[in-house]
């Protein structure tokens, strides 16, 4: 089959993608295995290190303390790349390396090992940039001091000179490899977008940023699929967003100038078209709802769900109607509450929660837009669960609309949702049947 994107020069912005046919929205524009991953350290005991997928129960590794997996299957299987791994990660015990570093470790270990060459790729680790002369010097320090983690988390496992011989040239110096898996690493995801892991995919580092892409990353695992959200035509560009885009213009250009180290000019920055509804309201009256945020990111960061409801509810109930829901500082603080009533089994107020966040999201994210598909799909979750049925269909079927197109018909979510309408469709024939044979009697 002929490849439906190719390398080229994009103008202004360096090294690119674009499509070499005619793509249509929906398909499947490309699919990549890592040349390297690992799950955040966050989520270590809840992942399998293997298969990506979260599990309530796993078997941790007896040697390293650290790595998980969903049976004596997976363990086996990522055997392999963890063997050398794991003698580091016990030689470091009790400290834990961070994301950046494993990841770094990883790409070593992989090239150390013939089997995992990709001599098809696009894209190189010696291709990719750094960005070292762009950055600060506090985050040059930052850096730093990562590569010097990464040296003594490797020290008694891997000789300099097998870097060496791994390694291309200008990925050889531990600061510059740290470098280039920072500025290029993606976050894997699960089928919710809720972050699982980091990897490293070497050709589609190439695709370049838009706030409003006309393509999505949605993950199996830790297979990466490219999809189209529009029709591309032959010879133009794909992109995707680096970042979530439901802030201001000014957080997402800042944000993307210091991971990134670019200045974002697509047509949604320069336009700032979404800005002043993200501001709508009486400043006066939502201020309070924006300084709250760090604090309330705080609680739930440390999983404090009754806290974090009790301080939601009440900000929430006190702006009231002054402030729309289509406020970002709103629309986030509502998102909170839906996650600690959830968290709470408080199933009626998460869906009266989550059911004003609907409307909003129709309006930051353009259909098909994997967010608003998952948001669609939680509520009708919410919906089914309180034996609200009908609206749960319905529901049901708008989500399905979008995760067809983003996620693809045989990605699990697309099957759970089709279970999900199924269910709804059944329980709607018993309701029905109930009721005429009561006519009847």
């Amino acid at each position: 089959m002929a490849p439906k994107l190719e390398r080229f020069v994009s103008p202004g912005k360096g090294n690119g993608l674009r499509a070499a046919a005619r793509i249509q929205r929906g398909e499947l524009v490309h699919s990549a295995e890592p040349l390297a991953c690992c799950v955040s350290n966050k989520l270590s005991r809840h992942v399998c290190h293997h298969c990506f997928s979260r599990q309530e129960t796993l078997l941790r590794c007896s040697q390293c303390k650290m790595a998980r997996y969903c049976n004596t299957t997976c363990q086996k299987q990522a055997w392999i790349g963890h063997k050398r791994e794991c003698k580091c990660l016990k030689n470091l015990l009790p400290r834990i390396p961070t994301d950046s570093v494993r990841l770094a470790a990883r790409i070593i270990f992989g090239l150390l090992n013939p089997s995992q060459s990709r001599s098809e790729e696009l894209f190189t680790l010696e291709d990719h940039e750094s960005h070292l002369s762009s950055m600060s010097e506090q985050k040059k320090q930052g850096l730093s001091q990562l590569a010097s983690m990464l040296e003594l988390y490797l020290q008694q496992e891997v000789s300099d000179l097998e870097v060496t011989s791994a390694l291309p040239p200008s990925c050889q110096e531990p600061l510059s490899l740290i470098a280039k898996v920072t500025c290029n690493c993606f976050t894997i995801s699960d089928g919710e977008l809720q972050e699982i892991g980091v990897g490293l995919y070497p050709s589609l580092s190439l695709l370049n940023h838009d706030c409003r892409p006309n393509c999505v990353m949605v993950f199996v695992g830790t297979k990466l699929n490219l999809r189209a959200v529009r029709d591309i035509n032959p010879e133009e560009e794909l992109t995707i967003s680096y970042i979530e885009t439901l802030s201001l213009t000014e957080d997402r250009r800042r944000q993307l100038e210091d991971q990134y180290h670019f200045t974002c000019h697509c047509q949604l920055c320069d336009s700032q078209e979404k800005d002043g509804l993200m501001l709508s309201g009486n400043e006066s009256k939502w201020c309070p709802l924006k300084e709250a945020l760090p604090r309330l990111e705080g609680l739930k960061a440390e999983s404090d769900w009754p806290a974090l409801l009790e301080n939601c509810s009440q900000l929430l109930s006190t702006v009231g109607d002054d402030v729309p829901d289509e406020n970002l500082y709103k629309l986030k603080m509502t998102d909170m509450a839906i996650d600690a009533s959830i968290h709470l089994g408080h199933w009626e107020e998460a869906l009266g929660y989550g059911e004003k966040t609907l409307p909003v999201y129709r309006q930051y994210y353009p259909d098909p837009h994997p967010v608003h598909g998952v948001q669609l799909m939680r509520v009708g979750k919410l919906q089914h669960y309180l034996e609200h049925i009908e609206d749960a269909l319905d529901t049901f079927k708008q989500a399905f609309k979008i995760i067809k197109l983003t996620h693809g018909v045989d990605h699990p979510m697309t099957t759970d949702l089709l279970m999900k309408m199924e269910e709804c469709r059944s329980e709607l024939d018993q309701k029905s049947s109930s009721c005429l044979r009561i006519e009847e009697n």
